[in-house]
């Protein structure tokens, strides 16, 4: 009897389980907070403990409004007695930082409660859901460097064009002293301020010399002429141009106004996503220049690119790989794209030829920000070693 009635709640517990996780969710905790993210004063977006987010839009006269985050389709907001439309996402919502927009009637619109931020080839509403481990790219009472403008001219495009540079906390107390660089590129549809304010790459740097865990160097973030090609293609992308720019234009107008070590042992570069790719492109090209290169979410490299590029043993110091858990276990079910071969595979390949090839997986995240801080993180520590 006490075998059967074993074998009965087994099967409650588990052929029920997709029944009750359906029908049954977690109570939502009413411990909402205005997002980090908002504009001064606003009440809304908000966010609680769980990482659900709340919305609550102005527009009377409106007949629909859905918010763009939560799930694929969206979240759709209910108009309340006094005007307002609101509403709670289904499901909370991965950590970190996301973009999103507001169809009124069709129409696209920003968020008036929420700071807005460039990706998708437009400035889009932002929200910051939370993390566990926040804490490396949070604002702390740590000595500060500076992210700067700086504008170059470049001869190839007729134009002068912007980049920012950030420099260490210490860039100014030495004058003699140089510093290597890193060229950190954005992903599709986002430009050369994506790193500082999506990324908080100047926070996590701070913090991480803070702490003693990185030797100092700068960081270069351009455009990376990317938006000119449309979402999904990505086949007719020309690197020629951007890298004519990168290599030819921006790095020696780096080099003579900032005090970097131009040898290439000194110089590294990497990307998300598109920018990964971009990296990809241009290091295999230039190995002369570049002596370690960070991929985030930009495909990786074989074990036949090395065999296919003269020098790449000799020459490159690192290669460092990274996805979010979520993009690998979409691979596997065949919902993303490829990778250009499995990105472990290759990683372990290029071990055993004696290449420094690092591997990184962050948990619990998609092709999201979260992702890349936390490659970012991972990636700093080991460039540059003596």
């Amino acid at each position: 009897m006490k075998q059967y009635l074993t074998v009965i709640v087994s099967l409650l517990i588990f052929g029920g389980s997709t029944c009750l996780a359906q029908t049954e969710q977690p109570a939502i905790l009413e411990d909402f907070k205005p997002s980090t993210l908002n504009q001064p004063g606003q009440e809304y977006p908000q966010v609680n403990s769980q990482g659900y987010a709340r919305f609550r839009i102005t527009a009377p006269e409106a007949r629909s409004v859905r918010v763009s985050l939560g799930g694929r389709g969206g979240t759709s907001l209910t108009q309340a007695a006094d005007s307002a439309w609101t509403g709670t996402t289904a499901k909370p919502e991965d950590e970190g930082f996301h973009y999103y927009h507001l169809t009124v009637d069709g129409g696209k619109f920003n968020d008036p409660g929420a700071l807005n931020f460039y990706g998708s080839t437009r400035w889009e509403s932002g929200i910051e859901i939370p993390a566990h481990d926040q804490d490396f790219y949070a604002l702390k009472d740590v000595p500060h460097g500076r992210v700067q403008q700086i504008l170059f001219p470049s001869k190839s495009t007729s134009t002068c064009r912007r980049a920012f540079v950030y420099t260490p906390p210490d860039y100014d107390k030495d004058p003699a002293k140089r510093y290597p660089v890193l060229y950190l590129q954005h992903g599709w549809g986002e430009d050369e301020t994506a790193w500082s304010n999506q990324g908080r790459a100047n926070l996590i740097m701070d913090n991480l010399i803070a702490e003693g865990k990185i030797r100092p160097f700068l960081i270069v973030m351009t455009y990376g002429m990317t938006n000119e090609i449309k979402f999904g293609g990505l086949r007719n992308f020309d690197i020629k141009p951007f890298q004519t720019v990168l290599v030819e234009e921006l790095i020696p107008y780096v080099d003579d106004h900032f005090r970097t070590l131009s040898d290439q042992p000194s110089r590294a570069m990497a990307g998300l996503s598109m920018g990964g790719m971009e990296t990809r492109m241009i290091t295999l090209a230039n190995l002369d220049r570049f002596s370690h290169i960070g991929l985030f979410s930009g495909g990786s490299i074989s074990l036949e690119d090395v065999n296919n590029t003269p020098g790449f043993k000799e020459k490159v110091k690192l290669v460092f790989v990274s996805f979010g858990s979520r993009e690998l276990e979409n691979r596997r079910s065949g919902r993303r794209g490829p990778f250009g071969g499995d990105p472990k595979e290759n990683t372990d390949a290029l071990k055993q030829e004696g290449i420094n090839s690092v591997f990184y997986v962050s948990p619990n995240t998609a092709h999201e920000f979260l992702s890349w801080r936390r490659s970012l993180r991972e990636f700093a520590p080991l460039l540059f070693r003596e």
